[in-house]
């Protein structure tokens, strides 16, 4: 009997080969299982090369590193025929770990194919070595090699099923299983060469033309590492390509879910936007067209948000309209829709029963509002007024909804605001008259259609004219001249009063100048400024660039702003107020008495005079409180040095009072209607010739 040896630095070759097989095939496993389709197949195809390639180098350089006292060689189409089954072996267990699901049966059935497979290419790799007489196998030991085969194959496939998703410390654990099935392989591999016996006076048929062992085991080694390192560097490699590619669709989808929200939401308040709210409205009028019922678009304006915008800043607005938001979205259903569709207008579409649910919807947010907002240490508050319409019966279309709840909204503000009014199709009917007014308006600005009307000042105590207050008027093409009050209103909430106003201030300048020019050096002319024009950051600049236009002397010119006005934000009024003062333009508190003024702000406030309501006046010769009103006014004007002007004078005796108390100045249709400039002065000399007949 030839008694072989071994070169335990080949086996630990072939140990080293046999786990870095298995780990690239639990590798290629986790690779398989995530891929599809055209990629899969390759995979398998790739990995049945490369897997096939790993196990039957471990089996030949194990064989290789088996050595007998004769020469020894290997028949090449035997050898190749090994590599063959080998490669078809781990295609199988490839293509059987490729299911989403591989239940027990199948690992078992694998593990039969796998396991014979393998057996079939070691003993197919021994008889390459064509010996005589033959290899003499001993029963116990082959069969013990099969059983190997096959066991080790059914741990090979259940370690590969369990591996082969991507979970924590996946790569850890294929190490260690690649250990362990290292070992078994190389197990079944010299279980199966002790089983071998060689008869004394064998010898090697296939070294006559077969492959001889000199250099074969480095060749054997460098190809199958290098085709082993290159599955598994491919394999590493593209796992990381689908890890970022996964990453990168993962950013890209929540990139789309963000992109989706701000395009389907308001930024400020996270509620949704116009375009969402239309889809809502879409979907509530299929349903009930559908199915019955109704619904309610409740158009929401906060009335008193401006000012305090204003007065504090736009981050404190933001900050309340985030709270008037998350207060009204708590209170109410989660099927229902709060939209904010810009500034401090929301709209909620409710779902209802019964239009009686909608009053109790509708007052449960007035209520909510009207409560008090803590914001940045002030204590805010706000109301709303809640325009109602109702689907069926308010409209066909989500615009003509939107359009009619709209309207609602406006005759609630004009009711009084801080409440809900349920459309009526009268309002239609004024909605439509107020937009057809709008666009008139912004006409009226461009071709010129506003004029100015003049109402003299008198000298109380002399009768002469001092000067006169401009009061615009508007020559309708169709309406013909339009008082102030038909379309200021209109002016203020559109914005175009900024524009108007400026008009207004240069053109009285302009006349002014005239005036001045011709030798009334002495009088002044008055123009009122809206709130919205006080408040408006460019009102110096324009008062500046009208006097520098004309050549006017500053203190020809006298603003009138209301109470009110200077008292909503005393501070910053102080400022605007202080800059023009120091341009020497004239300063008039208007309408005083009727607001609500301190008298410490009264006393800074650089003012040159006051300006009695024509409330007070009106009823001076009936009402003793009136009278004291206006005394104490004239007192409190003369104590802080201030010119005392009393406006609405209609009667002698209202003329006379007011002189004798001390008033500075009068002015009313006693002593002059407002006119064209054109016929301003006729009627001065008729109005101080009618005051002088009546004086004497």
């Amino acid at each position: 009997m030839l008694i072989g040896h071994y070169t335990y630095s080949l086996v630990l070759i072939s140990l080293l080969v046999a786990i870095l097989a298995s780990y690239t095939t639990l590798d290629l496993a986790g690779r398989i299982a995530v891929a599809r389709g055209r990629a899969r197949a390759l995979w398998i195809g790739g990995g049945a090369l490369s897997m096939g390639v790993g196990i039957w180098s471990m089996h030949f350089i194990g064989m290789l590193a088996f050595s007998l006292p004769i020469q020894l060689a290997y028949d090449i189409p035997l050898t190749v025929l090994s590599l063959i089954i080998a490669i078809f072996s781990s295609g199988f267990a490839l293509w059987l770990v490729s299911h989403d699901h591989v239940p027990l049966p199948h690992i078992l059935f694998g593990a039969v194919v796998m396991g014979l497979g393998t057996s079939a290419m070691h003993y197919t790799g021994m008889a390459a070595m064509r010996m005589l007489p033959g290899i003499d196998y001993d029963p116990a030991l082959f069969g013990l090699s099969l059983f190997i085969g096959v066991s080790a194959s059914a741990v090979a496939l259940t370690i590969a099923v369990r591996l082969r998703r991507h979970t924590p410390y996946v790569r850890l654990a294929r190490a260690g299983a690649a250990v362990i099935m290292g070992f078994a392989i190389l197990g079944m591999h010299f279980t199966g060469m002790s089983a071998a016996n060689f008869p004394e006076g064998s010898f090697c048929g296939a070294t006559l033309n077969g492959l001889h062992t000199n250099g074969l085991d480095k060749l054997v080694l460098v190809t199958s590492m290098a085709v082993l390192g290159i599955t598994l560097l491919t394999s590493v490699l593209d796992a990381r390509l689908e890890a970022r590619t996964a990453q990168l669709a993962l950013s890209l989808k929540e990139a789309n879910r963000e992109l989706t929200q701000l395009a389907l939401h308001d930024t400020l308040t996270g509620l949704p936007n116009r375009i969402l709210l239309a889809d809502r409205i879409d979907q509530a009028m299929r349903k009930v067209d559908a199915q019955g019922g109704m619904f309610a678009l409740m158009f929401m304006d906060l009335d008193g948000f401006k000012p305090v915008n204003d007065a504090f800043g736009h981050h404190v607005g933001d900050q309340l309209l985030r709270g008037v938001a998350m207060r009204m979205r708590e209170n109410f259903h989660r099927h229902d829709t709060l939209a904010r569709i810009g500034g401090d207008e929301f709209v909620l579409l409710v779902e209802l029963d019964d239009a009686e649910e909608a009053v109790s919807v509708a007052s449960r947010q007035v209520s909510l509002v009207s409560q008090p907002f803590s914001v940045q240490e002030h204590d805010l508050q706000v109301t709303v007024s809640i325009g109602i319409s109702l689907y069926p019966g308010n409209g066909r279309t989500q615009q003509e909804l939107l359009m009619n709840a709209d309207a609602a909204m406006y005759h609630a503000k004009n009711a009084g605001k801080n409440g809900y009014s349920f459309f009526d199709a009268s309002m239609n009917t004024n909605a439509r008259n107020q937009l057809q007014l709008l666009q008139d308006l912004r006409l009226a600005l461009r071709e010129g259609q506003f004029c100015l009307h003049y109402q003299p000042k008198f000298s109380a105590g002399t009768h002469q004219p001092i000067g006169a207050e401009a009061l615009v008027r508007w020559n309708h093409p169709q309406h013909g001249l339009l008082m102030p009050d038909k379309f200021i209103g209109l002016a203020e909430k559109t914005g175009l009063i900024i524009p108007i106003g400026e008009w207004v201030l240069n053109e009285a300048c302009r006349q002014m100048k005239r005036w001045y020019d011709s030798g009334f050096t002495d009088w002044r002319i008055a123009v009122n400024l809206s709130a919205l024009q006080f408040s408006h950051v460019g009102l110096v600049e324009t008062v500046a660039d009208a006097l520098a236009t004309h050549g006017l002397p500053a203190n020809c010119l006298t603003l009138e702003i209301t109470e009110t006005t200077a008292m909503s934000d005393a501070d910053a009024s102080m400022t605007v107020l202080q800059k023009l003062s120091d341009m020497h333009v004239d300063l008039s508190i208007d309408d005083f008495g009727t607001g609500y003024s301190s008298l410490m702000y009264v006393k800074r406030l650089p003012a040159n005079e006051l300006k009695i309501d024509r409330g007070f006046v009106r009823d001076l010769e009936h009402d003793s409180d009136d009278a004291a009103i206006v005394s104490a006014i004239v007192a409190l004007g003369q104590a802080l040095n201030l010119r005392i002007v009393a406006e609405g004078v209609e009667t002698a005796s209202q003329q006379n009072f007011l002189t004798r108390l001390g008033c500075d100045s009068l002015q009313g249709y006693l002593l002059g209607y407002p006119q064209p400039a054109e016929r301003f002065m006729a009627d001065i000399e008729a109005a101080r010739r009618r005051v002088s007949e009546i004086t004497h």
